[in-house]
């Protein structure tokens, strides 16, 4: 392939990228702005495809699930936190890294204003609640080997890291709701900080 034919087959790509992420967020901004208005039980993936211009089959090419037009592909989610946790520095603490993991998380969302009305259907919708909790789960027993890696050799057990894990999500849900009830005001993860500092005395 000559440097040329590359370069077009790399702008061709970046095109075709741009051009997905593009339908991708009409999509989402179509479904949360349905969601708000009607409810999101009470939305079809019917509505939702003809009010974004596109057929059903399209929208599940970019999302999955229903669910994931809110909370995103399971997956995915997974995946960011604990890439996010490996690619910390070796000397990174626990706590600092896991912050990292939740920083990442929250950088998924376009703007204060998308994640807000995320939360709060999440917060509001007991489908989406359970399925939170879920993925919740997964994510910590994915995360606790690559905490042990990191706090073993100062001799913390698995117990006691599966606290901190578990510590550090209650932390996230805490700062999550205390964010939602001041409708968006200041900042998740400052709220994040000041409720772990308090636990951890």
């Amino acid at each position: 392939m000559t440097q040329g034919t590359q370069g077009k087959s790399r702008a061709t790509s970046t095109l075709w990228d741009r051009t997905r992420q593009l339908a991708s967020q009409e999509i989402l901004q179509t479904a949360l702005r349905l969601f708000a208005r009607q409810g999101y039980e009470e939305t079809t993936i019917a509505q939702i495809a003809r009010e974004a211009g596109v057929s059903q089959r399209t929208l599940f090419r970019y999302f999955g699930t229903k669910e994931d037009l809110i909370g995103g592909s399971e997956e995915q989610f997974v995946a960011l936190l604990t890439e996010t946790v490996r690619n910390q520095p070796a000397e990174a603490g626990a706590w600092e890294v896991l912050r990292a993991a939740f920083k990442a998380a929250l950088s998924l969302h376009t703007s204060p204003e998308e994640a807000l009305e995320r939360f709060r259907l999440v917060h509001h919708t007991d489908s989406l609640r359970a399925a939170y909790l879920g993925k919740r789960v997964r994510c910590q027993e994915e995360l606790l080997p690559l905490l042990e890696a990191r706090l073993t050799p100062s001799g913390t057990g698995r117990g006691q890291v599966r606290a901190v894990v578990a510590t550090a999500f209650a932390c996230f849900d805490a700062a999550a709701v205390t964010w939602l009830e001041g409708n968006g005001q200041g900042d998740i993860l400052d709220l994040y900080d000041q409720g772990l500092a308090v636990v951890r005395g």
